[in-house]
């Protein structure tokens, strides 16, 4: 058989939560990829300059860190996790609406900070939800999870494809290399130029921009995720005056599986108990029982944040400048040819996603991330070596999605493991993977600026950083298996003299009425 019966039992017992919380992380891929190829028919829309729209970026991306380090605090309570998850889905399809009237910058900055925090609310309640109900077995639902991500950042180019813009503003008059040099000479002269050098042309007669339809349809595409959470509430009998009146019954294996997940749960309840669980990273260091634990504890948090933190920031650097990166000299590539990059590396994270599910069940989480983060050092470097080769950039692109695609998923499921469902793990990698994204896509749009030739070498130096942390991280973590290896002979050495003792007194009770 494929997959073990008992995940097999353990799915179809989870089954509509799993499927729901997948279903919202499709809503957050639709919400993180459609500002790349909209971003210059958002410009126009906005009559804004390429260094004001870039605030865009950020805001989102800001909110998004916000949203998911405080997003911890709604998962004490299923009714509180769920009606966050169904509150931030309807966010995004209403923000997706009203996109097509932000007519100034600061509006649209404004209804993309919103996003960001919905994002970052289904961002940390959907990983820690998934983790808390498979434990140990959630590496395989984790990929699977992510691949919606990749799948969500794949339509929504898709959909707004067809309702760009050909020439930016209506610009028919010049090419796609001239308007290249004229953002070119844009960023080099800024922020010191004159308002007049940084805003693009907007001749009179241009094209008219047809985005806005690109909106309304993934607005209606994404309605039914908050439709599929509110039922999910109606089913487990979370919303007041719509509740079942019978509950549903369980089969025998689905029973087995409850019974065995009761006495699993109480003794990880009573871990997160002892060590705060998986709540908001806040309150993660604000908790007096975590003094107790070992340096290793505690690098594996920081560790495991790092790597995410690089490679996430790959992730977000390239699928933002990739096109970038296409149309400039050497490679000047046409504006059409080029946007399908960032598609491309989408679909590539999609399928790395996808065939990553029956490899998370096939091999260890460990086993994967090393492959994976030898393979985008590799092909970064091949990146940088054929960095004017226009088949190889296509070619490489994909390839860099793959390997980067089940990172995240795979390192949030080994750093769990190691720490036994105990600590914040969760809650940093989201936080500091949502980090990454921020802060590598203002160091990358800075250095691209002085060459095109900088972005392959800024993928290789984070790809490498980011290994050299891995490696850290194998190390700390062996030293904590050995931590808990001697707590638990320790704890073993007290029961036995303990139980001893017990035996001895209960002889003697039974030899003291003979004797008498």
């Amino acid at each position: 058989m494929f997959l073990d019966e008992r995940i097999v039992t353990l799915f179809k017992r989870n089954a509509h939560h799993t499927l729901t919380y997948w279903s919202v992380f499709f809503s957050f891929g639709l919400c993180i990829a459609f500002l790349g190829p909209t971003i210059l028919d958002l410009q126009c829309q906005t009559n804004s300059t390429l260094s004001q729209i870039t605030w865009v970026f950020f805001a989102q991306q800001f909110c998004l860190l916000i949203g998911s380090s405080i997003a911890g605090v709604f998962k004490k309570t299923l009714f509180r996790a769920l009606s966050a998850l169904f509150v931030s889905a309807l966010t995004i399809s209403i923000i997706f609406a009203i996109i097509p009237v932000c007519n100034n910058v600061l509006m649209l900055a404004i209804a993309m900070a919103v996003s960001g925090f919905a994002m970052g609310i289904i961002d940390t309640i959907a990983n820690i939800q998934l983790v808390t109900i498979y434990q140990r077995d959630s590496a395989v639902f984790l990929q699977a999870l992510h691949f919606f991500i990749g799948f969500g950042a794949l339509v929504s180019p898709l959909i707004a494809d067809p309702f760009l813009s050909e020439t930016g503003c209506g610009n028919h008059t010049g090419n796609a290399t001239e308007i290249t040099d004229h953002l070119r000479n844009m960023l080099k002269n800024s922020p010191i130029a004159g308002h007049d050098i940084t805003q693009l042309p907007h001749p009179e007669g241009g094209e008219e921009s047809n985005v806005h339809y690109a909106f309304w349809i993934m607005a209606l595409i994404n309605l039914p995720v908050p439709l599929a959470v509110l039922f999910l509430m109606y089913r487990e009998q979370l919303i007041p005056f719509c509740t079942s009146k019978t509950p549903r019954l369980l089969d025998k294996d689905e029973l087995a599986m409850e019974n065995q997940q009761g006495a699993e749960g109480t003794d990880v309840e009573e871990k997160e108990h002892e060590t705060g669980g998986h709540g908001d990273i806040f309150s993660c260091f604000r908790n007096d029982n975590l003094s107790g634990m070992p340096v290793s504890f505690f690098m594996i948090h920081i560790l495991g944040g790092g790597v995410l933190f690089m490679t996430d920031g790959i992730v977000g650097a390239y699928a933002g400048f990739v096109y970038t990166y296409g149309v400039s000299p050497p490679l000047s590539l046409p504006n059409k040819t080029a946007g399908y990059l960032a598609s491309i590396f989408w679909a590539a994270i999609t399928v790395g996603r996808l065939l990553s599910i029956p490899l998370a069940y096939r091999f260890q989480p460990v086993r994967l991330l090393m492959f994976s983060l030898a393979g985008a050092i590799v092909t970064c470097l091949m990146l940088l070596i054929f960095y004017d080769n226009r088949p190889f950039l296509f070619a490489g692109t994909g390839l860099c999605g793959l390997f980067l695609s089940c990172i995240f998923p795979c390192m949030l499921a080994y750093t769990e493991d190691i720490l036994d469902y105990q600590g914040c793990a969760t809650s940093v990698l989201v936080t500091s993977a949502g980090m990454g994204e921020m802060v590598m896509q203002v160091v990358v749009g800075s250095i691209i600026q002085k060459g095109s030739y900088s972005f392959p070498l800024c993928g290789v130096v984070i790809a490498c950083i980011g290994f050299i942390l891995f490696i850290a991280l194998l190390l700390f973590s062996r030293m904590h298996q050995n931590y808990l290896t001697g707590t638990s002979k320790k704890s073993t050495m007290v029961e036995e003299p303990a139980t001893e003792q017990n035996g001895s007194a209960k002889t003697e009770q039974k030899e003291e009425p003979e004797s008498s």
